[in-house]
């Protein structure tokens, strides 16, 4: 007899994973993520490789089980492997870095890398303060301006259509039920002029505006000064003296913009000696009404009490009653400041 006929054995499917290309590769694993319901974040992508992958899996038909092993086997151990990851152009860098470098320096780098580089721009508008793009949007077709609204969340575009004169919100507003065949490529045209006008803008030193500034710091400085200072303003500018008054907030403003119900939460937070002090000071010329103010929109038997102890005191110092006014004045503030009341705006009444 002879030998046995060779037994032919089946191609193996053993490295069938080999053969494919890293294109090939990527779209079986995107495939399966999104099989198993994982949220792949594709729009990080440049849009390149975006439209590379999306080709790539309309090409691609059926995968068997084993070859899906191996591609998923060998992803895991590129994983493994991997020790330290760093972001994707500048954009990623200076977002990583946030808050570890200076604004000045992020701005800088930004501007320098271009407006493209940091990322959707319509993000850079979403973030703005609507004051900021009030003369951006002023200064913008109505065509225009209907888009950066539609592209707002609903909260922030009645904001910013708030801030606008009426004539330029109705006109915006009109034109938005005119933005229904705008191509998206128009549409990202104009979120990158938007943002590079937002980053063209020069930033400030100072959070605030010289007239709350000027306010705050009165606020804290002696009556006989801070008249003084008023005065001065008065023959220099006498619109900017005007909005410094509305800005200053002291003892003498307690009735016309503290709520009378919010007298006795206020009160509470003011050591009695210290209130003693400030009412004993305020019993007469433009404080008195001050003293009344309080005294009647307190719990009665407080507000006797307090009474009879300004009686069987000796007149407070001018310094000292000044100084617990102040006091009285900061416990406003750090309740107004916490969200517990909310000032009587100048030109409101009292509801």
């Amino acid at each position: 007899m002879g030998a046995p006929p060779a037994r032919i054995e089946p191609p193996s499917r053993q490295g069938a994973a080999a053969h494919l290309s890293r294109a090939q590769k990527a779209a079986i694993i995107v495939r399966f993520l999104m099989n198993e319901g994982a949220e792949v974040p594709l729009t990080e992508l440049p849009e390149g490789l975006q439209a590379r992958l999306t080709t790539q899996m309309g090409s691609m038909r059926y995968v068997d089980r084993s070859t899906l092993a191996e591609v998923v086997a060998e992803f895991a151990q590129e994983l493994e492997g991997m020790g330290l990851t760093f972001p994707r152009g500048v954009a990623g860098a200076i977002n990583a870095l946030d808050g570890r470098i200076s604004a000045q320096t992020a701005a800088r780098l930004r501007k320098e890398a271009g407006v493209r580089q940091y990322g959707d721009p319509w993000e850079l508008v979403r973030r703005a303060d609507p004051a900021a793009l009030v003369p951006i949007i002023e200064g913008e077709s109505a065509e225009v301006a209907a888009v950066m609204l539609s592209k707002l969340d609903v909260a922030r575009a009645a904001e910013l259509l708030g801030l606008l004169p009426g004539p330029v919100a109705r006109r915006i507003a009109y034109a938005i039920s005119q933005t229904g065949s705008v191509s998206p490529e128009a549409v990202d045209r104009i979120g990158l002029a938007l943002a590079a006008q937002l980053q063209e803008a020069p930033e400030t030193a100072f959070a605030e505006g010289a007239v709350a500034r000027v306010g705050a710091i009165l606020n804290y400085s002696a009556a006989a000064i801070r008249d003084e200072v008023l005065e001065g303003l008065e023959e220099t500018d006498q619109d900017f003296a005007a909005l410094v008054r509305r800005a200053i907030f002291t003892f003498v403003h307690l009735p016309e913009r503290l709520k009378p119900t919010d007298v006795p939460r206020v009160l509470r937070e003011v050591d009695q000696a210290v209130l003693v002090t400030a009412l004993a000071g305020a019993q007469a010329g433009d404080l008195a009404p001050v003293a009344e103010f309080l005294l009647d929109n307190m719990p009665k038997r407080m507000a006797e009490t307090l009474r009879e102890e300004i009686a069987a005191r000796d007149r407070a110092r001018p310094r000292d009653a000044e100084a617990a006014q102040t006091e009285v004045v900061n416990a406003v503030r750090r309740l107004e400041a916490a969200g517990d009341l909310a000032l009587i705006q100048p030109d409101e009444g009292v509801a």
